[in-house]
């Protein structure tokens, strides 16, 4: 059984699946203390919800809620560039297999 490839990013069809990754925030990234947290390793980091989600994303429009100074990963980060087609993928492919179920 093969997976349809998912359909090319676009902001009218994109699950913003790159706003679960760990986005390092740099000395010169100007975000508010309370939507970082420090890793394990002293990384200072875009805190995340209880689901996984940056702290930053507008859950209801599915968008950057400090988009004009997100952090300069953030910038960089190219909608259906070859990273974003590799997390969307991986993300679609984990969706596709379900819930996972454990026995013990």
């Amino acid at each position: 059984m093969t997976t349809a490839a998912p359909a090319k990013a676009h902001c009218s069809n994109c699950d913003a699946v790159c706003c679960r990754l760990t986005v390092v925030v740099m000395p010169e990234d100007n975000i508010p203390g309370h939507l970082t947290t420090r890793t394990d390793a002293g990384l200072r980091v875009m805190a995340r919800d209880e689901e996984g989600w940056c702290v930053a994303l507008d859950s209801a429009r599915m968008c950057c809620s400090i988009y004009a100074t997100r952090p300069d990963i953030c910038r960089k980060f190219a909608m259906a560039g070859p990273y974003c087609n590799d997390v969307r993928a991986d993300y679609a492919d984990r969706r596709s297999r379900g819930i996972p179920l454990l026995l013990y």
